[in-house]
């Protein structure tokens, strides 16, 4: 249901089509007016944590069936699904992929299907769906012709098989037909080049007319692959977006270098919040090719980040200890954490050997991934100082022995199998030190001790019966919709997770919220890393609008600590972006111009960096320098290699 892979600069590009999800109908509020409030003294906020929407769970059909399906398909999946289990694990939408239509409608424009594939039409197997207790899900393209007409997949070409220029239709007709999700894909969006932003937006007006026509919320899922770099702008209009390409082509079997390339792009912790979800793809636990340890790997990456649980295994093949995999109770408590936010690198001493950490409901409560990439056994330490705690005495937890390991003052050691990985909780610690704001709508002052992500807990009030929306803006840059659950009559608080600046210049503003009581700012340690700061321009080295493709030329910007301005360097004299991403002389270019890029982190030499004591930083397969290309200073300003003088356009503070 998209492009294949074709062959790019040191790997693969692969461009992707589906997946499904949800959308909350939420009314935006009228912006309040933002008013500064100086930090208050410090004070505890109130410890009620509201639960927010969860990530969706359940089944969809294009792994396994690709466009080959009908009624009697469906209905044996959910039999299926039903005899497994898996509703009582929390699973519960039953989510029908490509192939259900053929792009015909009648002379009013309403969509027409096959009633001998689909006997009764499509409000038939929903349904059956609904009869089993369960969500039934359905799926188009936000463009004219969807992914069936461009890449057929167990059917002839389809044209017209998109909404495009039905959108209030659509979605009206999928709601009446009792449909509760939709999954809208992008094959024909991306190839008559629409814009993204605005084409979902449309979207998602239609999706929330027709829930207020019927009554029935149509979750919705948006599936444009991560183009457009839908983290920046998909919260608030849908509560999950694709970060990716699809995890599996149809006919392929499951492939580990897929599972790890779709965890590394969906981490976007500063988007997933509040009911929210960065979308890695479906799952392919189950599949043929896999392995139990690698199946476990799967759920452990997808649970640390909260992604979507959504099976795309052949149900009624299924085996128990496949079914028993799904349905780990301890590891999908942590992907369905009430709190919401998503897990983030904190530590990769040696290469291949990565701790990733999760903030979980309550306090002191963290769950933790290691993850070994390498090709021998190893032994991977998680330390508490890292996830935000202090060194006082935790306990471990082991997620599939489901037992208890001990408790464990500084940190805990294990070893994790070549390629494979450990699910782990740490409950019962101390929180590091917190700093707490009060004011209405706006918090200027606040304290970071080091740039990179911190948690951030919003106390606020909203005795009204439904969730409330408004929007945060961090240090000036681009807004972020946040979700306000009802807290009766009392605060309560919702988090998030921000990038802040060192120093205490950081500023929080809030639109169209409800009534604010305080925030308070807490360090998550394992995330930090340094801005790197041009001496001439006073501006920092900056991915664009948050973008994590391959070869994306680095840039100056108006220093911000956002995600795409904190950078680690490493022991590996690596300088790391989004916790994966290494600055990179693009090429191997050794000649000055060469441009200066992001690139997955590969060991090579045109990836390491020397931090000079005069403050330049020379590439170290180069010998040249990083430098503002032709001394420039302003915001955009292309970062290149030039051999290493004394000008300010070369020197540079880590801060």
């Amino acid at each position: 249901m998209y492009p294949p892979p074709r062959s790019t600069h040191r790997g693969l590009v692969r461009r992707c089509r589906a997946a499904a999800v949800r959308l909350l109908a939420l009314a935006l509020t009228a912006a309040a007016a933002l008013l500064f409030a100086a930090p208050g003294p410090a004070q505890a906020a109130t410890t009620r944590q509201i639960s927010v929407p969860t990530a969706p769970m359940g089944w969809a059909s294009w792994n396994s069936f690709a466009s080959k399906i009908d009624y009697n398909v469906i209905k044996q999946q959910v039999d299926a699904f039903v005899a497994a289990g898996l509703p009582a694990a929390g699973y519960k939408y039953i989510n029908i992929d490509e192939g259900w239509w053929q792009g015909t409608r009648d002379s009013a424009g309403n969509i027409t299907v096959d009633t001998s594939e689909w006997p009764g039409g499509m409000s038939a197997i929903a349904d059956y769906i609904h009869s089993k207790g369960l969500k039934a899900g359905i799926y188009t393209d936000a463009g004219k012709d969807g992914c069936g007409y461009y890449f057929p997949t167990g059917r002839p070409a389809a044209p017209n098989t998109g909404s495009e220029g039905h959108y209030d239709q659509d979605m009206l007709q999928f709601s009446k037909w009792g449909f509760d999700f939709v999954k809208v894909d992008w094959c024909g969006g991306d190839a008559e080049g629409l814009d993204a932003a605005t084409t979902y937006q449309s979207i998602s007006d239609a999706v929330t007319k027709a829930t207020a026509t019927t009554g029935r919320p149509l979750t919705l899922s948006i599936c444009n692959w991560g183009k457009q770099n839908p983290w920046n702008w998909a919260p608030g209009q849908a509560p999950m977006w694709r970060t990716s390409t699809d995890i599996i082509y149809y006919g392929n079997k499951p492939s580990m270098t897929n599972l790890l390339s779709n965890f590394d792009q969906t981490l976007h912790p500063t988007a997933q919040h509040t009911g929210y979800y960065n979308d890695p793809d479906m799952l392919m636990v189950g599949m043929d090719g896999f392995t139990a340890a690698q199946n476990r790997t799967h759920m452990n990456l997808w649970a640390i980040s909260g992604a979507p649980l959504l099976a795309g295994n052949d149900l009624s093949t299924m085996t128990s200890e496949t079914a028993g995999i799904l349905k780990n109770p301890e590891v999908i408590a942590v992907d369905q954490d009430p709190r919401g936010l998503q897990g983030v690198k904190v530590a990769e001493d040696t290469t291949g050997l990565q701790v990733y950490g999760k903030v979980l409901a309550g306090s002191g409560n963290r769950a933790v991934t290691l993850l070994n990439r390498t090709s021998s056994a190893q032994n991977i330490t998680v330390r508490w100082s890292d996830l935000g705690l202090t060194n006082a005495s935790a306990t471990v937890r082991d997620l599939w022995a489901r037992a208890n390991v001990g408790s464990y003052g500084t940190s805990y050691t294990t070893s994790v199998p070549a390629g494979g990985s450990v699910m782990l909780t740490v409950t019962g610690g101390t929180e590091a030190s917190s700093s707490t704001y009060t004011g209405t709508s706006g918090f200027s002052g606040v304290v970071a001790g080091s740039t990179g992500v911190k948690v951030v807990d919003v106390s606020y009030t909203n005795n009204t019966s439904t969730a409330r929306t408004g929007t945060l803006k961090v240090n000036g840059q681009g807004a972020t919709t946040i979700s306000f659950p009802p807290t009766g009559s009392s605060p309560g608080t919702v988090s998030v997770e921000v990038g802040l600046s060192k120093g205490s210049a950081n500023s929080l503003t809030f639109s169209g919220a409800p009534t604010l009581d305080s925030i308070t700012v807490r360090p998550l340690p394992g995330a930090n890393g340094a801005q790197v700061v041009g001496k001439q321009s006073g501006r920092c080295l900056d991915i664009y609008n948050n973008t994590i493709t391959n070869g994306t030329q680095a840039e100056l910007w108006d220093c911000n600590g956002g995600q795409n301005q904190a950078w680690t360097y490493t022991s590996r004299k690596e300088l790391v972006v989004y916790g994966n991403k290494c600055l990179d002389a693009y090429n191997l270019g050794t000649t000055n111009g060469t441009k200066v890029v992001i690139w997955d982190c590969n060991g090579q030499n045109n990836q390491k960096w020397t931090v000079n004591s005069d403050g330049t930083i020379t590439n170290v397969n180069a010998g040249l320098c990083l430098d503002a290309y032709n001394a420039a200073t302003a915001n955009g300003t292309s970062m290149v290699l030039w051999s290493c003088g004394t000008g300010d356009n070369q020197k540079w503070t880590l801060n």
